[in-house]
Order: C-alpha cells, then structure tokens, then sequence
C-alpha cells in the first residue's frame, strides 16, 4: 500500500495539473522499507567475503585448511591429469602459505570475452576455470571453478607465478585488486610482468597467499599434521607424484617432509592397517557407464559417462573402522554415493557368500538373527574406494559428500562381483577363514550382548534402586552433579566423608577396568567394573549412548599419582572414549590431580604435583638460610593415605581443587598408553618379551635378561 499525504484543496479552485500529478513510480516508497532498492547483489568475489561458510565451511582452523587444499587440489589435478609429477607446499615465517607444481601453468593469454589475461580471470571470477566440460582436464577434483578464486577472495595479499613460455610470469593482487608490488609499493595494473628468463622446456604454477586475518578468527592456524596426513593420502591417489612440505615458521620443523606411493590405493589401505592383519590387501576394480541429463548449448541433453571404481580393503584383528573415500582426487569425508553402494555391496556379499550356512551362526539362524548388519561386516574393516569420472555432483561446495545417484548402483556391482570372486575362489583360503571366523564373532557377539543388556536392564528395573551396590550417590542428579570415579575402597572412605552428598557421588573400583581398545563387546559388558560406571551413568553405552539421559553433569576421574593410577586412568578414559564418547565430545570428562608431596611449614601447607615441582618449592623455602635437610616432605603413595582434610581441599573441594578436561586427543593416547600397559605389566610374558627385544636397539643385548 502506498502512503500518501493529502494536501487540502483551496475552495473555490480547481487543482492545477501539477498538483493533480501523482510522484513516478520508481520514488514512491513502502510503507514497510521493503522496495528494490533492499534488493541486493553482490558484485565478483564479495558473495565470498560476505558469506565465507558457504565457499570454504567456516571462518577456523579448517575454514583456513580449506584454501590450502583448494591450491593443492588444483595441482593434484594436474598431476592426475598428466601434466605434473611435484609439488611444493610451503609455509612461510610471515604465515603466508605458497603451492607449486610444474604442471603446464595456468594459461596466461589474453581471455577474449574479459579482455585480462586468463590468469587474472582464474583469480577473480567465480566459475571461471578449464574444468567445466572436458577440454582441459577429463575428471578433475577441482569442479566448481571457484577454489583459485575464493583464495583470492579470503587473501589481504596474493603473488601468482606461472612458468611458460620461456618466461615467469607474474601478477599481483592486493585486496583483490591485480597489480605488481615494488617493494612494498603496490601499483594497479592487469599486465603481467615477465620476472625472470626460464627455460622454454619448463613450466608450472605457483601460487603464495597471505590470508585476510580480518576475515578468519583469530586463533586460526595452518596445522601441519593435518597438511602431511592430506599429501600422504593425495600421494596414494596419484601414484608417483612426489610432494614436499616445509615448514619455515616459528617452531616449524628444519626438516622438510616429502612423500611419493607407486602402489596406489592398496598402499593406502596397507599404510592405515595396524594391530595385526586378518587377511590380505583385496583389491577390486572396473568400469561402467552410465546416463546423465546435464545442459549443453543451453538445452538438457542425455549424455554417456564412464566411471572408474578402484577398492582396497582389507580386515584387521583390530575392531576399529576405517573407510576412506574419494572422488577423482578429492577425499569425501561425509562419504555419500559412492560409499553407499560400497557398504550395501559388502553386507549382501559376506552374508549371502561368505557367511552363508555358516556352523557358527546356525543357533542364530532358527531365530533369524544370522544376518550380518553393516556395524558386524565392518568391524576392523579398512577400506579406501575411489571413483572416477567427469562432472560429479557435490552436496555443497566444500565436496565432502558425493551426490550423484548412479554411481551407487556401479560402485555396488564392482564392488559384490570382486567380493564374490575373492571370497569363492581367488582369496587364499587361509584368508578367506579368517575373515569368515572374525565377522562370524562379530554377529554372534552383538547379538549375545544384546540379549545380555536387555536381560540386565530388565534386572535393574526389578531392583530396589537399580544402581551398584557400591555407588555412594548425591541427593541431587543433573548439569551441577558429579560422579566421581576412585581407586578401592580405602580411597572410598576419605571421599566419601570429605564431599558434599548433596550433588557429588562416588563410585569405586575394586579391579582394573577392561581394556575396551581390544576387547569385544561381550567382554566390556561382562566387566564387573564397565557395567558399574554404565549403570551409574544411566545413559545407556555405544551407539544406544544418550547424553540427555546422563544422571551427572560431570564425571571425574581421582586415581593415585602413581603407575597404577595412571593405568586405571587410561582405562577408564578408553572405556569412555569408546562406549560413551559423548561424554568427551561434550567437554563432561575430568580428571583430578592430587599432589605427590606435601610439607607442612607452620600453619602452611606446601603441595607438589611432581618431583620438579618439589624441588622448585625447596629451592624458595630455602632462600632465607633453612636448610633444605629441615623440610619433610611427606610423600603420598596413594589417597588412601590422605586424611578426609586433605582429600577434600585436594581433590573434592571446588575452590581449591585442580581438575583438568580430558578431549578426544587425550582420549586416543590414553587408548595408546593402555595397551602399553598391557604389554610392560601384564602376564602375557611372551608378548613382554617381543617388546623389550624390538625396542632395545640402544641397549646392549648382553644386558637384557631375556
């Protein structure tokens, strides 16, 4: 509706036509603000400064990975393509991060419709690239024609160098304007400058780019272990392309990491194995075409794709799963597709091949519970899949997750002929029954420890509490309670008189929990000690795991500040890690650390978390003429030896105490460390053995008793 004001009209005359004139159109304006002048559009690369979450998935440490694999995805390309056999990744002292390769060199002729060189079109225009319909490359992984680009766009600065011609050639951008610096002195301008005379025989890229930190958060970095894993992992896509990463910054390695694979995927799959392997390196492959109606010319038109399927797996003794995947050079971290024809492929091969009128399962089988889920078939499974094939469709820019549908039905049929093939007649039939053995197991012990948690919630819910026995719980559950787990009983005590009943709980153990990194299902629920900590928790374990139905906000591991302490702790924190992650993902997992060493001076009370602490603390008590040999220092072998005040302001009392949050990462070492104290401590004497043996090599063997 159109507000207008109505002037009064002097009687007696008529209005004259300009009165009677009504304003134009295009000035009179809504009510509600809401005219074309709202409309909005946005001009070259600020759709990318203005929305950076769309083009590169955040602002953060991964937001800023992103333009790294963007530059490297393009060189990849080339080498996948051909055209390249190095490339260069360095990060610089100034945080400036340069990709080359020597591939062919971005063209660098003049562009007929934009009137600049192409090179200056690459790094401006979105969907501007050679990847758009074959050409220049036949399947490529950069596809969208934006990753040059949107590094440009994200980048204060910006130094492009491309080898051809006998000639390097450059153009600079500064805030995304093209021009040449000199010295810090920068000039607009769109002619390239010829910097150097190369050889006409040698060509390449390369690209250096100093990130707009007004547009990344703060706290954004380059990680370097992440940088090394992508080029391990990009090597083994494109066999014999070497890549070499340096790492020029401040507390960067001197030494440059380089990587080159001849074997390809099945180098992948055995580089990734670990723990011991229950068969063989299977590799699969074919090709297949398939129909999709895309736009040529303007018109939608039925157009013949061929795509290339390559498969490496292989099953460990392990149970962890590690399925990699890939689009032409791209990893695709959300799977999609592709994956999905994967893993239906390999459920219907093992339980309609492998596993069919297997002994094992034949008790399962009367009650139809013999089939193998996707969880049994891939437990210790790991795989890489790859395909193949020109203009695929990605669900959002940062091509995690492949969205074209046919390729699920041809990855499917590759991937259950191959299997079929392996498991009936080419796989060694030692193989072949390991394999059987192992996913046998798994089957029966899902299906055993379902009945098992069934059959045990049933009996907790007929109890009078349904808790353990030997849990000491808080009057109020919720976000502000805590579980606090102890070593034995004679820690128990002090706890339990030095907390606030009201919101802290304990719960103590009286044996070592389960290594749940190796152990089956079956035997983490059969651990006295797992099923205790799952029932006080209340939230179920594994994928039934509910964080909402957790009774404590907090849990809070308290163990003895010594060897065996540590060990309980990596258990307990491997358990978590695999039965009930949640906990840690949500930050909910803490341990607490009580001092080693307490000395009493006074009325005060000096504590010492460590052997170099203790020493700090007497080198300043000392400073005025006491004498070191006057402090006793009273070292406490566990905190059964404390007293119920010095439990208390140690390790129960929020004002005083010291908790540290445990993440995932603390989480993978603790598994680590687990399994080491199996080995060092455990009674497996052969194992013990082995260890000592291989990790000697500094010692004299004549030394070892062994």
């Amino acid at each position: 509706m159109v507000s207008t004001t109505a002037t009064p009209k002097p009687v007696g005359k008529k209005p004259t036509p300009a009165a009677r004139k009504k304003p134009p159109a295009a000035t009179r304006k809504s009510g509600n603000g809401y005219d074309a002048d709202a409309i909005q559009t946005l001009e070259g690369l600020e759709a990318v400064r203005k929305r950076p979450g769309m083009y590169i998935g955040g602002t953060g440490s991964q937001g800023l990975m992103h333009l790294v694999w963007e530059l490297l995805d393009n060189a990849i390309d080339e080498a996948a393509a051909g055209f390249a056999d190095r490339i260069d990744i360095t990060l610089h002292r100034d945080n400036s991060v340069e990709v080359a390769d020597n591939g062919r060199g971005i063209p660098i002729d003049r562009h007929a419709k934009r009137k600049v060189s192409a090179l200056e079109v690459v790094l401006t225009e979105l969907h501007a690239g050679g990847k758009f319909g074959g050409g220049a490359y036949g399947a490529s992984g950069g596809l969208h024609g934006v990753g040059a680009s949107v590094v440009n766009a994200l980048s204060a600065k910006l130094i492009a160098q491309v080898d051809r011609d006998g000639h390097t050639h450059e153009l600079c951008f500064n805030e995304r304007v093209a021009g040449q610096f000199s010295g810090s002195t920068f000039t607009a301008s769109h002619h390239l400058e010829k910097v150097k005379r190369i050889s006409r025989n040698k060509t390449g890229t390369r690209i250096r780019f100093w990130s707009d930190r007004d547009i990344f958060d703060p706290e954004a970095r380059i990680d370097i272990g992440q940088v090394r894993e992508r080029v391990v992992q990009a090597c083994f896509l494109v066999p014999g392309i070497k890549i070499r990463v340096v790492d020029k910054r401040s507390g960067g390695s001197a030494e440059p990491f380089e990587f080159v694979s001849r074997g390809g995927l099945a180098d992948l799959v055995d580089h990734l194995s670990s723990g011991g392997n229950a068969c063989e390196v299977i590799t699969l492959s074919g090709i297949d075409t398939f129909t999709e109606r895309v736009p040529v010319d303007g018109k939608m038109t039925d157009v013949l794709r061929e795509c290339l399927v390559e498969v490496a797996l292989r099953w460990v003794k392990g149970y962890e799963t590690r399925v990699e995947s890939f689009v032409n050079t791209i990893p695709t971290s959300h799977g999609g597709t592709h994956t999905a024809g994967f893993d239906r492929a390999l459920t219907r091969a093992v339980n309609d091949v492998l596993l069919k009128d297997t002994r094992k399962l034949a008790k399962l089988a009367r009650d139809n519970k013999h089939r193998a889920v996707r969880e049994d078939v891939q437990e210790g499974l790991v795989a890489a899949c790859k395909v193949v094939f020109a203009e695929p469709q990605f669900r959002g820019q940062t091509k995690q997750e492949l969205g074209t549908p046919a390729i699920e039905k041809i990855v499917y049929d590759v991937v259950k002929r191959g299997l079929t093939d392996w498991f009936t007649a080419s796989g060694p039939r030692t193989h072949v029954t390991a394999v059987r053995e192992k996913l046998a197991n798994a089957v029966i012990n899902r299906v055993t420890s379902k009945q098992m948690l069934e059959t045990r919630r049933r009996a907790a819910s007929m109890g009078s509490t349904g808790m353990p026995d030997k849990l000491a719980d808080c009057r109020r559950h919720g976000p502000n309670s805590e579980l606090i787990i102890v070593e034995g009983d004679s820690a128990a005590g002090p706890a339990k008189a030095g907390r606030d009943a009201e919101y802290m709980a304990i719960l103590p153990l009286r044996g070592k929990v389960v290594n749940a990194g190796k152990a089956t299902m079956k035997q983490v629920l059969d651990n006295a000690e797992a099923q205790a900590l799952f029932t006080a928790i209340g939230a179920g374990s594994g994928r039934d795991f509910d964080l909402e139905s957790a009774r404590y906000g907090r849990i809070v591991i308290l163990c003895d500040a010594d060897v065996d302490g540590s060990h309980i702790r990596c258990l307990l924190l491997t358990l978590i890690h695999e039965y009930m992650r949640p906990l840690l993902e949500a930050g909910r997992v803490y341990v607490a650390q009580p001092p080693l060493y307490s000395c009493r001076i006074g009325d005060t009370v000096h504590r010492a978390f460590s052997d170099e602490e203790r020493d700090e603390i007497t080198a300043k008590l000392t400073k005025g003429g006491r004498k070191a040999g006057n402090l006793r220092w009273n070292r406490f072998k566990g905190l059964g030896e404390m007293n119920v005040e010095e439990l208390a302001e140690c390790a129960l009392d929020p004002e005083t105490r010291i908790l540290r949050r445990l993440t995932m990462d603390d989480a993978a070492t603790a598994s680590e460390a687990a399994e080491l104290f199996e080995t060092l401590m455990g009674s497996d004497v052969a194992r013990r053995r082995e260890y000592l043996i291989a990790n000697s090599a500094l010692l004299d063997p004549a030394a070892l008793d062994v």
